[in-house]
């Protein structure tokens, strides 16, 4: 009689076989590459709290764009910060705004890049919020339908640049519906909606403020963006929008939201999931202590946000991760 079970897992991870039986791996095509453009300077900025990222000047970015497709890394998402701010956030539709510029360059560079822009105010706004503020019951706040003719101008906008999907972050009521009809109104049915669908107020943003220049000038963002407790709101929130008729939906952040990715793929749509300045920053710091293996823990990371069920994963690691995923297959 055998005196340990006939099932030995330890069969199935022989360092010869590991390769074959494993389940989840992350390929060059899952990844993003998040950049930041700013218009008002000529060279490379770093950003202090996200080691190894920058804001890139415009005029580099035809070179960011072949140096990406050199990666085979698919797709771009554009975060502007333009040289005027103001309570409408009109640099934010303006046809040579930074955005729309931006678009352009890395179209005309690499056509087949495949390019996403965030549609949101708070870059562009000089109080820091994500659309128009008006009074409301207990003060100021961000005005939900005022604020869905802004984005439709910004979509349509990043449309007209050429962007291939617009990425409407601001957690508006109505604003996959109110996007679409007005892609559709001005000829654009064929650019997709990827919504920020269950995006969260989360405490992981800190760093994408410096690197954005998109803090706010007073209150917070709690009465637009999730509360992190709520599982069952966020679900609906990306049901929603999935019936408003977004073509991608996104759950952010990544990396502590596992359990709403995976929930969402009942809904049957591409998923995306933003690793977001935070977690990011979080591994580079300790990597740089020498706490952690970056490249161990950034791969991690980046399957087990597959695992969870992401199509798309954007990073701020893609670059690195596209030549490690690379090495491993």
């Amino acid at each position: 009689m055998n005196v340990f079970p006939v099932r030995r897992m330890r069969r199935y991870r022989r360092r010869i076989v590991q390769e074959l039986f494993t389940e989840t791996c992350v390929h060059v095509n899952d990844l993003v590459v998040p950049l930041f453009v700013d218009e008002r300077i000529d060279r490379a900025l770093p950003i202090g709290s996200m080691p190894g990222q920058v804001r890139y000047p415009i005029g580099d970015l035809s070179g960011v764009a072949a140096r990406i497709a050199d990666l085979d890394l698919p797709s771009v998402l554009l975060f502007g910060i333009p040289a005027a701010k103001d309570p409408e956030a009109r640099s934010a539709f303006a046809p040579d705004g930074v955005i729309q510029r931006s678009v352009r360059a890395m179209k005309e560079a690499v056509p087949d890049l495949v390019v996403c822009t965030d549609v949101c105010a708070c870059e562009y706004t000089d109080h820091g919020h994500c659309g128009i503020i008006g009074e409301k019951a207990g003060g100021q706040d961000l005005l939900n339908d005022a604020s869905l003719e802004l984005m439709n101008r910004i979509a349509v906008s990043h449309a007209e640049a050429g962007a291939d999907v617009v990425a409407p972050s601001c957690m508006l009521d109505g604003m996959v519906a109110s996007i679409r009809d007005a892609l559709d109104e001005s000829g654009f049915e064929d650019v997709l909606i990827m919504s920020y669908s269950s995006k969260f107020a989360s405490g992981f943003y800190g760093p994408f403020r410096e690197a954005a220049d998109s803090g706010y000038s007073f209150g917070d963002r709690t009465t637009y963006q999730l509360n992190p407790s709520n599982a069952r709101e966020a679900i609906l929130e990306s049901t929603l929008d999935a019936e408003e008729g977004a073509d991608i939906l996104m759950v952010k952040p990544a990396g502590y939201y596992l359990d709403i990715l995976a929930a969402l793929r009942d809904l049957g749509l591409p998923l995306a999931a933003f690793q977001v300045s935070g977690e990011y920053a979080m591994i580079r710091a300790a990597a740089e202590r020498g706490w952690i293996d970056e490249r161990i823990a950034v791969m991690e990371c980046l399957t087990c946000i597959k695992r969870a069920g992401a199509d798309l994963i954007i990073t701020y690691f893609a670059e690195e991760a596209a030549g490690w995923a690379r090495e491993e297959q």
